[in-house]
């Protein structure tokens, strides 16, 4: 749990590629979109997570022991509730049926128009506002054009819906009028997950903010290949004082948990399992923090590399939440759960797990200042 609020007891991606291309060769191929803390089950504690369509999914029973500095309980690794499997945020709007998708084939996609070529997509079954089309291919070009597109200053450079909904640190513009779309540069380092189901990325990345590096965190949501929802917390020094950001650590997190690496199929947690996991997390917080290994360790803003088991426990399930699980995703392919929140004390935030075999190795979060996430 972050430093700053221990005492109390609940305080505390690389740039390139085109868009166009991706988007082209997905409407060619007509792929199908399938759309702090630590006993117990990884699965939510009763409830499904909020999403524009989500209905719940049974939370999983990953394998695997008890936290790290825990004695195992009678029901670790057991389910201890339902997990929904988020398909949306606050603020999305479903894509119209049949429209065009953004771009013709071959051609960049650029200020969201949308293009001919004779190509169409639906919206996604259920509501959940996803696409037929939704690739890990196109999730990826979108994130590389996003922050081309933040550095240049130039929104325009992005498929952008007319239903856009666009926060920094929980404050509604839009994305040229926000702070960080003024100074940003170059990106230097981002991982990100890809959930192809709710057809959004979650990234943490680094990128300079002037002359000052900082950490970021973006979420990026597409309908009909037009980006509906973006969600950014920019970490500026003094936004959270509970750890001293370390942009060199959290770049260099690249090689030691290896955030993006494909987890072998036999060791694959489900999409209940990683959602799941993190709901437990922030609605039993600081007794969410289950299934960790003894090496696992928890960043804030890049800085602290804390033990997860630090300041942590795993309690039976609660029916009381502490921290609102406003909006889990999952990407299976590479273990990844992704949970946003308004952190105790005013922090928007987004914490990201990566998660194999049943047990959690590493957690990193990206939490600013604000009253509000901007989508509650």
């Amino acid at each position: 749990m972050p430093k700053s609020n221990k005492n109390a007891a609940i305080c505390r991606f690389t740039a390139g590629g085109a868009l166009g291309l991706a988007l082209s060769l997905t409407l060619g191929a007509g792929a199908g979109c399938s759309s702090d803390p630590a006993a117990g089950a990884v699965a939510g504690a009763g409830g499904a997570v909020p999403g524009a369509a989500g209905s719940a999914a049974p939370g999983g029973a990953p394998a695997g022991g008890a936290p790290a500095g825990g004695a195992p309980s009678a029901s670790a690794g057991k389910a201890n509730g339902n997990a929904g499997s988020a398909t949306g945020g606050g603020g999305s709007s479903p894509g119209s049926a049949g429209s065009p998708g953004a771009g013709q084939a071959g051609a960049p996609a650029l200020g969201g128009s949308g293009a001919g070529g004779g190509a169409t997509v639906t919206a996604g079954a259920g509501g959940s506002g996803a696409s037929v089309g939704c690739t890990r291919e196109l999730l990826k070009a979108t994130v590389d054009s996003y922050f081309k597109a933040l550095a240049a200053h130039d929104p325009t450079m992005l498929p952008l819906s007319d239903t856009l909904k666009f926060t920094e640190n929980g404050k509604a513009s839009k994305p040229a009028d926000a702070p960080l779309w003024k100074t940003a540069g170059t990106l230097k380092y981002s991982h990100s997950a890809l959930d192809t189901e709710a057809c959004m990325s979650a990234s943490e990345a680094v990128v300079p903010d002037g002359t000052t590096d900082i950490p970021v965190a973006v979420r990026l949501k597409l309908v009909d290949q037009k980006l509906t929802e973006i969600e950014t917390i920019a970490a500026r020094a003094g936004d959270y004082t509970g750890v001293t950001s370390n942009t060199t650590a959290l770049a260099a997190s690249k090689d030691t948990i290896k955030w993006e690496e494909p987890v072998a199929s036999d060791k694959r947690n489900t999409r209940a399992e990683l959602t799941g996991w993190m709901t437990k997390y922030f609605k039993q917080f600081p007794q969410g923090v289950c299934n960790t290994t003894s090496t696992c360790k928890r960043m804030e803003n890049g800085g602290g590399n804390f033990v997860c088991s630090e300041g942590a426990g795993c309690a039976a399930s609660s029916s009381s939440t502490v921290l609102n699980p406003r909006l889990v995703i999952a990407d299976v392919e590479t273990g990844l759960g992704v949970g946003f929140t308004l952190f105790t004390g005013g922090h928007p935030d987004m914490h990201m797990f990566k998660m194999y075999g049943g047990q959690v190795y590493a957690v990193s979060a990206i939490l600013s200042k604000g009253d509000s996430t901007g989508w509650d």
